[in-house]
């Protein structure tokens, strides 16, 4: 389509359907489309120098030829890179033509530069373009910074959709460019593509299961789900001893039966998920290599697409979409090794640090983290201290048999939960607060933390229930996470 009569064709139907004006590249193209229009024309032209990254109108004789062509604007790289002619040259230049000047900036110091030098227009045409990796958006930010020097800022630059454009008016533009969404078919046909595939991998993905995985403090958990269902699943304990590349691959040697069954891998890990990287937050409960890159050595050990989240958000997620929370404003806490929390607000989650109410040190003014004070952990602890050197399950069945140590120690345990359920509700005002974990659902212990809220108006008494889909609500919610992520 590289031809006259293409673009002259391309620049007609664009005004017949509202166009203000035309950005037209070539003196060549410019005379053909200035023949058959008085719309205002932004004429460029673009060559490749070999003592120059300038492209963009860079010589004096390129301005000169595209004025007597026709232009009404002239554009022309306004960065501060080595170029043949100066910013004020080709001002003084164009000025002279009687013609009006657009600087195509990379950024607002650009602008600024070619503002003094006395440019009509400043575009953000190169933001992206100067080193570094092509973003894939518009350059929003740069639009408003440039608004604050200038009424006059021309948004241009990978505007591909009519959301970006409003986007970009919003942000303070006076007028938008789009070129490759109109005239660059193999473009544009190119993001169809993209999406159709995507699309196409999804569908695929979800008809075949999630490989579910969930990492705790004491096991992990991996299943095959679909539509919220697991289908089969396998436990191993955590080893507390190993590090995340044992876990993973002890994980693959226990599903390698499994191929076929699933088209993508979500995980939902104890401690903290950031852009695919996973850190601890309390080692106490897992000690996890700071940053580790989770997405990519799983994608690599599994070659599936990965998504990973906090495990307490997931199965906060799961919970409220088949679960105890019956798809209402919810909190959930996981009372076991240490303590999870996750919230869905309005129908979504609330993901990154929100809700590892384990971690508060407000309780201990400080001291230690929340789940160090009433956790599984915790329990053990205590009942050490009291002569009794067992785990938490022994603590329940032995206050279950009357034994008033252990009683004294879940009591005091299930005391701190009710407070810090009295705080969340005055926090989130949930419909629910959904309570899950081995040591939140085991026997009583939910009875104990009912007993133990706070005397309040029924207004302001959260209601407690348990969680119903128990040891998989993670691989549960974090499955489902997944599939709504990609």
């Amino acid at each position: 389509m590289d031809t006259a009569d293409m673009v002259v064709g391309f620049a007609l139907a664009a005004l017949a359907a509202g166009a203000t004006a035309l950005r037209i590249e070539s003196v060549d193209y410019l005379r053909a489309v200035r023949a058959v229009t008085s719309a205002p024309i932004v004429g460029i032209v673009k060559r490749d120098l070999t003592d120059s990254e300038v492209r963009i109108t860079p010589w004096l004789s390129d301005a000169a030829a595209l004025a007597d062509a026709g232009a009404d604007i002239i554009a022309f790289d306004a960065t501060t890179r080595p170029r043949p002619a100066s910013v004020t040259e080709l001002v003084e230049l164009i000025a002279s033509k009687g013609k009006l000047a657009m600087a195509d900036c990379s950024s607002v110091d650009d602008a600024g530069l070619a503002l003094a030098a006395g440019v009509d227009f400043v575009g953000t045409t190169l933001s992206g373009y100067v080193g570094g990796p092509e973003p894939t958006e518009p350059d929003l930010a740069l639009i408003a910074a440039m608004h604050a020097l200038t009424p006059y800022v021309i948004a241009e630059g990978r505007i591909r959709t009519i959301e970006q454009a409003a986007a970009a008016v919003e942000a303070g533009a006076y007028a938008v460019v789009v070129g490759s969404a109109i005239t660059r078919t193999e473009h544009a046909t190119s993001w169809f593509k993209a999406a159709v595939d995507a699309a196409h991998r999804h569908r695929q993905a979800q008809q075949a299961g999630v490989l579910a995985i969930d990492i705790g403090g004491t096991k992990i958990l991996a299943a095959i789900v679909h539509g919220g269902v697991v289908h089969r699943h396998a436990t191993m304990a955590t080893a507390r001893d190993a590090d995340p590349d044992r876990w993973i691959a002890g994980i693959l040697e226990e599903t390698r039966t499994w191929a076929g069954a699933y088209g993508s891998l979500a995980i939902a890990v104890t401690g903290f998920v950031d852009e695919g990287r996973w850190s601890a937050l309390n080692p106490a409960t897992l000690g996890i290599p700071e940053n580790y890159p989770l997405v990519e050595r799983l994608s690599a050990a599994f070659g599936v697409p990965v998504y990973a989240a906090n495990d307490a958000q997931s199965a906060a997620w799961g919970e409220y979409r088949y679960g105890a929370g019956e798809r209402e404003d919810v909190v959930f806490l996981t009372i076991s090794t240490g303590i999870g929390g996750g919230v869905v607000m309005h129908g979504k989650p609330l993901l990154g640090l929100g809700g590892h109410f384990g971690l508060l040190r407000l309780p201990s003014a400080g001291a230690a983290p929340f789940e160090d004070q009433v956790s599984g952990r915790w329990i053990a602890n205590e009942a050490a201290k009291a002569g009794q050197p067992v785990e938490a399950p022994a603590v329940f069945a032995a206050a279950e048999a009357g034994e008033a140590w252990a009683d004294d120690i879940l009591a005091r345990s299930a005391a701190k939960v009710a407070l810090l359920c009295h705080d969340i509700q005055l926090m989130f005002d949930p419909k629910r607060i959904v309570i899950g974990g081995g040591i939140g659902l085991a026997d009583g212990y939910l009875a104990r933390i009912e007993h133990a809220l706070p005397h309040s108006r029924p207004r302001l008494r959260p209601k407690l229930v348990a969680a119903r889909l128990g040891s998989h609500a993670g691989v549960i919610g974090v499955a489902d996470l997944g599939s709504t992520k990609r």
